[in-house]
């Protein structure tokens, strides 16, 4: 299997993991962000894909009847095992896609936050999600959006693609799921992107910034966008279902 991830330079996920950053205690306002957007469509079963150090998903439990946390990083499981030690509800997987993953009882929803960017076999790695998805369930896609915005960050940490709607549509449709939503998100911070990390030539985000833009940008984002489909943004967001 080929995916970007051999080519990180930090894990993944994990305390000083550089994607991390953009989701960390500078910024607490996109962590909700991120959480508002995917809860609408989770259902009562979740396996999440790089899970990291289980922060995100964790904010699902109170939702859920089951939850599946896994990553392919031995640290990150193993920080996972500790946090979520003696929850009989709450699973933790070791892998990396694509794969046969080993789940014996299918979920209905699946959860991959900024994960399928890394992996060059797209498609195949969406197939083996729908093969542990039950029946019209739901497989939630957050990648990065558009390939102008590829920068050195990118490099960084493993990324082979940026995505479009056109692009990322035509993986899902490759994997033989269907499409609920498809859309970029985020747009003011595409802008805020483009302006640090390509024209700005900025390797990684400065946390300081990080923190400013948590302020100013996410909320001016999520207000614009309550009214406005955006032509182009930081983000493509996905929600694929498995046919039944």
């Amino acid at each position: 299997m080929s995916s970007g991830y051999d080519r990180v330079v930090q894990p993944a996920a994990g305390d000083e993991a550089l994607e991390n950053h953009l989701g960390g205690d500078e910024a607490r306002n996109y962590r909700q962000y991120e959480f508002d957007m995917v809860a609408p469509h989770v259902g009562r079963s979740m396996l999440e894909i790089g899970s990291g150090l289980g922060h995100f998903a964790e904010q699902f439990l109170p939702r859920l009847d089951r939850l599946v946390v896994s990553d392919f990083d031995p640290y990150c499981v193993e920080q996972l095992r500790k946090r979520f030690e003696g929850r009989d509800e709450i699973d933790v997987l070791q892998f990396g896609l694509p794969t046969d993953i080993p789940l014996e009882d299918k979920v209905d929803t699946v959860v991959m936050m900024n994960v399928l960017e890394h992996i060059e076999e797209d498609a195949e790695a969406l197939r083996s999600l729908a093969r542990v998805t039950l029946p019209g369930g739901r497989i939630i896609i957050w990648v990065p959006g558009y390939m102008q915005l590829y920068g050195d960050f990118d490099r960084k940490v493993g990324h082979v693609q940026r995505y479009t709607p056109k692009t990322l549509r035509a993986t899902v449709a490759k994997a033989g799921l269907d499409v609920d939503v498809l859309k970029p998100i985020n747009f003011l911070g595409g802008i805020a992107w483009w302006a640090a990390v390509r024209r700005g030539g900025v390797g990684y985000p400065d946390p300081r910034l990080v923190k400013i833009y948590d302020r100013t940008v996410v909320p001016a984002t999520r207000l614009i966008e309550r009214f406005v489909r955006p032509p182009f943004g930081q983000t493509v967001f996905c929600v694929a279902r498995v046919p039944r």
